[in-house]
This record gives C-alpha cells, structure tokens and sequence, in this order.
C-alpha cells in the first residue's frame, strides 16, 4: 500500500482524499438520516401508535383490564391483556420476562413500537421492562394503581401471615431489595401515574408517583370521584385519562375542568 501510495503523482494522491473525505461524509449523513427517523437516541417515533400491552397486577386476573382492553379496541387501537405465569404472585421478574416476549413478538410482526398499561403490581413489572430492555420499544407507558415504592399492606402481610406472603407480596414491600434497585431510575419516555385517593391496596396511595412522569391523583381532576383500587381500570374518568394518555399529542396533566370531558371520554 505504501509503494502504491508513493507512486501517485500529486494530483491523483489529492483526488484520492477527496473521495475519501465524500464517502466518510457520506456515511455520517446516512447514519444521521436514519437516527433521526427513530426520534431521539433511538426512541419509537411519537406520532406512531403500536399496539397496547396491559399488565395485570397481583394475582394475574384478567378481568377488569379486559374491559379496558375493549374500550381502546373500540377506540382503534390493537390491545391484548398479558397472561402472567402462575397465578400471578410469583417474581415480577417472570412476569417483566413475559411483556418483553409479548413486546419483541409485537415488533417482529412489523410495530414501531409499544404502549404500556400496568395496573397495580403490573405498573411495577412495566418499571422493571422500561429499567431493562423496554426503553427503546416502549413508546409511553401508563400506570394505574402501582405501588412503585411499595404498599405497607405487603409489609403487614409479610410479618403477620408469612406464608400467605409469597414472592411478589415480598418485592412489593416498601425498601425491598427490587424496588430499591429501582429507585432513582430515569423515567426515559413518557409517562402518566394515575391513583386513587380511596384506595385502600396501595398504602399510601401516593406510592404510585414516580419522579419524571405526569403524576394524576383522581380526586386532583373530578373532586368528588371515589374509586377503589378494584375500579381503576373500569372507571370512566381513569379510560379518558387512558385514552388521552396514549394518543400523539404531549402527556400533560389534565387541565382544570375536564373532569366532565375526560369522563364522557372514557365511557365511549
């Protein structure tokens, strides 16, 4: 290489850098191109809804996120209720394992990405998917009822019926060994956190607020809401809340008097 370099005349050495300098550049303006069509570092592009993923929380029922499932189907969107292992109880590790399995099979099938909804333990798993592999196929994320620093009542459990406390009781205790690794973690994408004041499961019911997220409390939009934490996912004003979270326009925070509108939103 070096002989051949030598035996150049100046002219064709020059001619030489210049194409090369052209397809160095070349190669920079493709990869510039095509990151940007990803949105930010990589992110799924906002204004393209994929399907919905929703988790069921603690013990794996499917019900009452079954009917939130439907009214987004009726509102255009894919939605499909995650089948956790067992009967729901055990390590929200398995279960972060299954919506990256639904999550990857979505993307596969030609997504640009996915929406999530995590009621109660399920918000914590959709934390634990977002912490993991889930931030550049996740498109927004909401959570409804999710102790993400932990319910007191899993703590009660855990000292007073030990054995009625299996392993998700015990990771949703407040200062266990999971939710402290996910403490101070970045919210990388857009996220809405929706509870109830009455609830009576997560204790406190402010342990769903997550630093970085759109914190909605019920009773903060439509003061005379009572809503257990069974309701979150069947009540009106938590669909609307749903439905404007996971459309293309920025989450914010619900302005002051749309508790009507978002609740004729949610009823369909």
């Amino acid at each position: 290489m070096r002989e051949w370099w030598i035996g150049l005349s100046a002219r064709r050495r020059g001619l030489v850098v210049v194409v090369a300098v052209v397809v160095v550049l070349g190669g920079v303006v493709v990869g510039v191109r095509v990151a940007g069509d990803r949105g930010d570092a990589g992110a799924p592009a906002r204004d393209r809804p994929g399907p919905v993923l929703l988790v069921p929380g603690y013990g794996g029922s499917r019900a009452a996120l079954s009917t939130l499932a439907d009214r987004l189907r009726r509102a255009g969107r894919s939605a499909e209720v995650l089948t956790l292992p067992g009967d729901g109880t055990g390590d929200l590790r398995a279960q972060v394992r299954v919506l990256d399995r639904a999550a990857a099979d979505a993307v596969a099938a030609g997504a640009p990405s996915v929406d999530v909804i995590g009621y109660s333990a399920g918000g914590v798993v959709a934390r634990l998917w977002v912490a993991g592999d889930g931030a550049p196929i996740a498109r927004r994320v909401v959570t409804l009822g999710a102790p993400l620093h932990g319910s007191r009542i899993a703590t009660a459990g855990g000292v007073l019926v030990p054995d009625a406390c299996p392993v998700a009781c015990q990771q949703l205790s407040p200062g266990s060994a999971l939710l402290t690794e996910l403490d101070g973690q970045p919210v990388p994408l857009p996220w809405l956190s929706v509870w109830t004041e009455n609830d009576r499961t997560v204790i406190p019911p402010d342990s769903a607020r997550l630093t970085d997220a759109v914190n909605v409390a019920l009773q903060q939009v439509c003061p005379d809401a009572v809503v257990e934490h069974s309701q979150l996912p069947v009540d009106p004003l938590v669909t609307g809340l749903v439905l404007r979270a996971l459309g293309t326009d920025p989450l914010t925070s619900p302005g002051a008097g749309e508790c009507a509108r978002l609740r004729a939103e949610g009823a369909g």
